[in-house]
């Protein structure tokens, strides 16, 4: 007997951290947005902060403590130059870490970009039963995560 599972939507709200890009020309942003309601998700409230780690940690806390929101995903901030703080703004939210994600992220973007890939520091966790992905911010790097792992881990049919 083979059991079959409903599709469940969640809300997922969606962060751009840039000092330069606005909800106009966010393309990373724009391509989550059409990815989570494509796949039949809602989007619950889509900001854009600039890269401060306060700032980053003030937006991703009011999520995680609001019962509406399932999902987090951010873009942006998690490179190694100067103002990439995402990774030290959020990682001190989570409760747990899902430390596989940022090593399967950046072996799916190997054969895109080759070692360039070691400057990405992809990383999610669990907040308050609140699952909280941290995206690098090219639109390549988004839909890379979404189509090959956090689309699937988000749908209660994947086992």
């Amino acid at each position: 007997m083979s059991e079959t599972r409903d599709f469940i939507p969640l809300n997922i709200a969606l962060l751009t951290i840039s000092d330069t890009r606005t909800l106009d020309d966010d393309s990373s942003g724009r391509i989550l947005e059409e990815h989570i309601s494509g796949n039949g998700h809602k989007i619950y409230e889509r900001y854009i902060v600039k890269d401060n780690i306060y700032a980053i940690r003030a937006v991703i806390s009011r999520w995680i403590a609001d019962e509406q929101v399932q999902a987090i995903i951010s873009s942006g901030g998690t490179g190694v130059t100067g103002r990439d703080g995402t990774p030290e703004a959020i990682c001190v939210l989570f409760d747990k870490e899902i430390s596989g994600f940022g090593e399967t992220f950046r072996t799916l973007s190997y054969d895109k970009i080759g070692s360039s890939t070691l400057q990405s520091r992809a990383v999610a966790g669990v907040a308050n039963a609140t699952y909280i992905f941290c995206l690098p911010g090219s639109p390549n790097a988004c839909t890379t995560a979404w189509e090959h792992i956090i689309s699937h881990q988000l749908d209660y049919r994947t086992r």
